[in-house]
């Protein structure tokens, strides 16, 4: 299998103005690239693939060395390699079942609460105090280039701490699981609410589904996501009685049914954690998580229909 490493590169000043140059050259040659491909649309409305492209500008290696600059001017170098795939983990005969939201981060089927950090709220007014210095600056000025560099630094930090922690919350979850289940959100719906956009941006939500993806693949466990409209906050892990509204402010509630008093979140945890298991029985994929067995007279009935369908759901 190929694996992609990114390191950070240390390059002397003569390297740095020769890398510098080569920066320019190749924002010349996008912008060119990118004013034909317009032109031949405005004038013959055909679209220029990205494999045309590349054809007419120079043939690209994937195994080519990249090297990046961030804006607050550090440099690194990322490169890939051909490995031997790994080794599967052994089975531990354990599944969980994940439920992803904002006061915490996310709660496990197993009671398991791992606190939502905010890193981007904990440094926002560091942040807001380096952008008003920047916004006062002259443009064009050595005072406005070193503020710039200080606010990249500043969401350097913020994006480090962010990455640190979905690795070793995915890890944590991986090692000790054979199948994890989770929810598929409607992300990219969600950040159109302005009062949750923020807050759902900074909890790296996509990331955290795409590290546990490839993190998965690569230990050998099963990763089952489950359908977005499946009501898993609304139905009774114990008997599968199903409320007909739950507002977001309830944090916890009691089946009519049974009369269980229910954590919402970790309620949550266990219906995707049992609808995840119905699908790992009939095979690997997608799931929507409905008619799943119960120890209850009650079925949950077709996901589609369980929900009023919006843009997004949030916990």
């Amino acid at each position: 299998m190929r694996t992609a490493f990114k390191c950070r590169a240390y390059p002397s000043p003569e390297q740095a103005v020769v890398l510098n140059r080569t920066f320019g050259c190749v924002r010349l040659v996008w912008n060119k690239t990118l004013g034909e491909r317009n032109h031949r649309f405005r004038t013959k409305g055909a679209r220029t693939t990205y494999r045309e492209t590349d054809t007419d500008v120079a043939e690209l290696d994937p195994t080519m060395v990249v090297i990046s600059r961030d804006p607050d001017g550090r440099w690194y170098v990322t490169f890939s390699v051909d490995t031997e795939a790994p080794v599967p983990t052994r089975p531990v005969s354990h599944s969980i079942g994940v439920d992803l939201g904002l006061s915490d981060f996310l709660v496990t089927s197993d009671g398991e609460r791992i606190a939502n950090p905010r890193h981007l709220a904990g440094k926002a007014r560091n942040l807001a105090r380096h952008q008003r210095r920047l916004a006062r600056c002259r443009r064009g000025s050595s005072n406005r280039r070193k503020a710039k560099a200080k606010v990249a630094r500043a969401h350097r930090k913020v994006r480090n701490a962010r990455q640190d922690f979905l690795h070793r919350t995915t890890t944590r979850l991986v090692r000790p699981a054979d199948v994890i289940a989770i929810e598929d959100l409607n992300i990219r719906g969600m950040v159109r609410n302005h009062h949750l956009a923020r807050a759902i941006s900074d909890a790296g939500w996509g990331e955290f589904r795409r590290q546990l993806e490839y993190k998965c693949s690569r230990a050998g466990r099963s990763l089952v996501v489950i359908d977005r409209w499946f009501p898993s906050s609304k139905i009774c892990s114990t008997c599968g009685h199903r409320l007909a509204q739950l507002s977001l402010s309830a944090r916890h509630w009691t089946c009519q049914g049974c009369r269980t008093r229910h954590d919402r979140d970790l309620n949550a945890a266990k219906n995707i954690l049992a609808a995840g298991r119905a699908v790992a029985r009939a095979g690997s994929g997608n799931a929507c998580g409905a008619d799943v067995r119960r120890q209850g007279p009650t079925l949950p009935r077709s996901a589609a229909k369980q929900e009023t369908r919006t843009s997004g759901k949030a916990k």
